[in-house]
């Protein structure tokens, strides 16, 4: 049976008329090391100004769980969900911030924003 990839949804945002921050964290994120297999953790933190769309919340959860068995190294997949939220989304701006649990003795937070 083939795995469903799980887009992110937007739905029409009624105050495009005026700039509100948006924060969200997802404390349960997971992923795979793309050298060992074994699983890695994190919270991910996403801060966003929204344009004329928001991001539907189930859908963002949904999408997440694209990375669950996906070997991935950090940085690519903090980059990937910028990448993907800022192409739903066409957000003002936006930020997203990975923070990993230890693995082998190293702790990893990496950080990426749109625009610079």
């Amino acid at each position: 049976m083939e795995k469903k990839l799980y887009t992110l949804e937007t739905a029409k945002n009624e105050y495009s008329d005026r700039d509100f921050n948006v924060n969200i964290s997802f404390p349960e994120f997971s992923c795979l090391c793309p050298r060992t297999g074994l699983p890695d953790f994190a919270t991910i933190i996403i801060d966003y100004t929204p344009n004329k769309l928001l991001v539907e919340l189930k859908s963002l959860k949904l999408y997440f769980l694209n990375y669950r068995d996906k070997g991935i190294f950090h940085e690519h997949a903090t980059n990937m969900i910028l990448d993907d939220f800022k192409s739903a989304s066409n957000p003002k701006k936006v930020s997203v911030r990975a923070i990993f649990g230890t693995r082998g003795g190293i702790d990893t937070i990496v950080e990426s924003s749109w625009p610079k």
